[in-house]
């Protein structure tokens, strides 16, 4: 992945909208109805865009949405790609680097996890204050971008803490209870053993997926303002006693689209004030 590629996804969608995003959302597995409460200005498929990844997950539609979201111009990611659809993490990362070039200067993370600490039930929403990106190959590898960002990029505080002050305002405005903790990405597809999740847990990880990390790492690159949130639509077998799948991750997930736009749009009330 050449910087060159990625300026020309860029391009394409430049010729198709002059909008300028403050914010940038990424609406992780069965989250993706959120965007129905964007004030739509446009759609744009992945599909449209020559060299762009295309989502292939369930509950991952694979277009950008733009438009206002409570008084924000806002562009949203109506589902991802991953690692395990054999995507490399470049090009994982991909999108949200043509958000950034589109001017986006604020990144809005989410995603559906699973738990492997007793601290998490099936239904929390974790506000994400760290995470261990040690089991996936980091996307700054090859050729640094320097349009993007220098070639070493500190990670000591990823997550930006008046976004996730934002965050915590949000929740106690609302009534949610958002508790907090350590993320850690795996490639998937397959969900973790249960030896995985002792040693885990003994790491001192709070709940595992299969994204964000990686897209992280590249916002930070690229001097962007980050904030992730995770919704626990399972917890680890040796928990619980039971196994994790797809549908019901999927259908979890769904569920929780009601407080999970109550968490965003308070992030952006909160976080006006923010200034880069």
């Amino acid at each position: 992945m050449t910087y060159d590629m990625i300026k020309s996804c860029f391009q394409q969608v430049r010729s198709r909208t002059d909008f300028i995003p403050e914010y940038a959302l990424v609406l992780g597995s069965g989250l993706g109805d959120f965007a129905d409460q964007i004030q739509v200005e446009g759609e744009l498929s992945y599909r449209e865009i020559k060299g762009f990844p295309v989502s292939t997950a369930p509950g991952h539609e694979g277009k950008y949405i733009y438009g206002m979201l409570d008084g924000h111009k806002v562009i949203c990611m109506k589902g991802r790609v991953h690692l395990y659809e054999g995507y490399t993490p470049e090009q994982v990362v991909l999108p949200i680097r043509v958000m950034r070039m589109m001017g986006a200067q604020k990144l809005i993370l989410t995603n559906s996890s699973g738990a492997v600490s007793d601290r998490l039930t099936t239904g929390d929403f974790m506000l994400i204050t760290d995470h261990i990106s040690a089991f996936v190959r980091n996307p700054l590898i090859g050729p640094n971008m320097d349009a993007f960002g220098g070639r070493f990029t500190d990670l000591s505080k990823p997550y930006d803490e008046a976004l996730c002050e934002a965050a915590r305002k949000a929740a106690k405005d609302q009534g949610i209870l958002l508790k907090e903790g350590v993320y850690l990405q795996l490639t998937g597809p397959s969900y973790e053993s249960l030896a995985e999740d002792r040693m885990f847990r003994l790491m001192g990880v709070d709940a595992v997926g299969m994204s964000t990390v990686a897209e992280v790492i590249a916002a930070r690159h690229a001097g962007m303002r980050v904030c992730a949130l995770s919704y626990v639509s399972a917890v680890a077998a040796d928990l619980e006693g039971e196994v994790a799948n797809e549908q019901g991750v999927l259908d979890s997930a769904v569920r929780s689209v009601g407080d999970l736009g109550k968490l965003i749009r308070g992030i952006l009330v909160n976080s006006s004030n923010i200034r880069d």
